[in-house]
């Protein structure tokens, strides 16, 4: 056993080091970017969104230095009154969705119905109802793309998380891409391990969004992102998740039955989908990063230096995405232990067939082979 824990240990300080070596090496967006020239179109679908919407449409139009913006809201089937809380302005269009044809998951058919209505765009800008972006945020992921050569930018938004579900729960998402995914070796791999994203902020170029097929490459897809990423990728282009804490801010759930809904929408898709491949999943970060601390609670050395390297990665991680880290990094092993608990709520309700969001049910043809983010 003492052998297991020296093992894990190491593991768990490898972790640190190639989380700390991503946050040097995660692209940042410049202080000031420069005006855009091209045509930008912002694409926002809602459902039941009526107290965002107006929010986030405000902060989409309030952006400098992108003179040829429009906005197209897609209005998902919305009960609430959504529609009626969209700003009125010249620079913005609203529709309403056709529902899903079959194979289609919903968030897929708006994002590919608001393309439809974009015109000549030549940037696109997926946006989540529950994002703020800062003024200079469009004009500073467009930048992003054109210094780096890349087709698809991912600026990861800061996340906003008020509860102690939130608080245990959501730094994992960009603690999993940071320590996991080598960021240069993603931006040029077509590799569909290599790619993390977040759907809350994706700006891609026109073009490669047509070469890879659109949204109807990826209809049927729980973790739309990511999966829109590998096609850019596989059709020849280049991706990568990007330094968005200073652009955008999003609080993604409220409270543990949001983040406990929410999560397991998905999780059963971003770990592959079968039982096998989640067991093995969770069997790795369950030995890496909660085996050390428990082995520590009976004295163990190298278990405390592995639940130290631990709470340091995940601060570093924490410090450079703008999230909190003091004390909430000492509690890595609750979030490991909880994400657990997660994996196996959602295999079960996948399995059941018993998964819905947003009153529709989830499913999906074909599960990734694995993914870069938790859930959407």
């Amino acid at each position: 056993m003492s052998r297991f824990v020296r093992a894990c240990a190491g593991l768990s300080v490898l972790g640190a080091v190639h989380a700390a070596v991503n946050t040097r090496l995660l692209r940042r967006p410049p202080a000031v970017p420069p005006p855009v020239t091209r045509r930008v179109t912002v694409v926002l679908p809602v459902r039941d969104e009526a107290d965002q919407v107006a929010d986030c449409v405000a902060a989409v139009l309030d952006q400098r230095g992108v003179p040829q913006l429009s906005v197209v809201v897609v209005d998902d089937g919305s009960t609430d009154g959504t529609a009626e809380r969209v700003p009125a302005d010249e620079r913005v269009t609203q529709l309403r969705a056709t529902p899903p044809a079959p194979g289609w998951l919903g968030k897929p058919n708006a994002c590919a119905q608001g393309v439809a209505a974009a015109g000549d765009a030549d940037v696109l800008v997926f946006l989540d109802a529950d994002v703020r972006l800062m003024p200079d945020a469009v004009a500073a992921a467009v930048a992003l793309l054109d210094e780096a050569w890349l087709d698809l930018v991912s600026p990861w938004p800061r996340q906003l998380a008020g509860s102690p579900a939130e608080r245990l729960v959501q730094p994992l998402q960009q603690w999993l891409w940071s320590t996991l995914l080598p960021l240069r070796a993603a931006e040029r791999s077509a590799r569909p391990s290599l790619a993390a994203a977040n759907g809350q902020f994706l700006v891609v170029r026109r073009a490669a969004y047509e070469r890879a097929g659109g949204h109807a490459a990826v209809r049927g897809e729980v973790i739309e992102d990511v999966a829109l990423l590998r096609a850019v990728k596989a059709a020849g282009g280049r991706g990568v998740v990007v330094d968005g804490s200073t652009l955008a801010a999003c609080r993604m759930y409220r409270g543990w039955p949001e983040v406990r809904a929410g999560y397991a929408k998905s999780l059963w898709s971003a770990v592959g989908g079968r039982p096998a491949a989640a067991g093995a999943a969770a069997a790795v970060l369950t030995a890496v990063w909660l085996v050390p601390p428990l082995a520590a609670l009976t004295g163990s050395r190298a278990g405390a230096v592995g639940y130290a390297a631990g709470v340091a990665g995940r601060a570093v991680v924490a410090a450079r995405t703008g999230s909190r880290w003091w004390p909430d990094a000492f509690a890595h092993p609750a979030s490991i232990a909880l994400l657990d608990v997660l994996v196996a709520r959602s295999l079960v309700e996948h399995r059941r067939g018993t998964l819905r969001w947003r009153g529709r049910p989830v499913a999906t043809a074909t599960p990734p082979t694995t993914s870069r983010r938790m859930a959407g």
